[in-house]
């Protein structure tokens, strides 16, 4: 599959925000492959690592987030399920699981009522490995500074705000693909 290819027909309308989710999708793919590689043991299947790793992000232009260049009409928050919604009529149910379950370290029935989240209240936690690692590597790149790759330490911190289960996930995240 030629992901670039898919990127361009929903982003080739808006060069600024299609340089930031290539620049942030190959950031996250790159670290996505490393865990493969230095973990052989874990069986990780790479070509699709590599394609849910540069798709994962594909549902933002259809957000509201005007300092990424992101000029649609839904919350942020939503942007997961907007791209899981667009890969599955791309005929990709696994990519767009990979979208769905990406946002923070994933998201329970019980965080997204707690929060008032505007997702459905559905549990949308990374469930296979590969979905693990692409959410794992997502947590290391921003949107907003894409010259930068966060410690663990400010990973943790920017997770706070999931609350102790997902600091739990990505400490265990940390020991295992670290």
């Amino acid at each position: 599959m030629d992901v670039k290819q898919l990127i361009n027909k929903y982003y080739a309308d808006n060069p600024p925000l299609h340089q930031i989710l290539l620049t942030h999708s190959e950031s996250v793919a790159e670290k996505a492959l490393d865990v493969a590689r230095r973990h052989p043991e874990l069986r990780l299947d790479e070509a699709f690592l590599y394609e849910a790793s540069m798709l994962h992000d594909i549902g933002i232009f259809q957000t509201d987030a005007p300092g990424i260049y992101c000029h649609g009409t839904e919350h942020y928050m939503r942007h997961g399920l907007l791209g899981g919604q667009l890969l599955r009529s791309e005929g990709l149910p696994r990519h767009a699981r990979v979208a769905e379950r990406h946002t923070g370290t994933g998201l329970t029935v019980e965080t997204i009522l707690s929060q008032h989240l505007p997702l459905p209240p559905q549990d949308f936690s990374p469930e296979t490995l590969e979905e693990q690692v692409v959410c794992y590597a997502d947590k290391f790149f921003s949107k907003t500074h894409l010259d930068r790759v966060r410690t663990p330490e400010q990973v943790l911190a920017s997770l706070q705000r999931f609350g102790e289960e997902g600091l739990q996930r990505m400490r265990l995240w940390l020991q295992q693909f670290g």
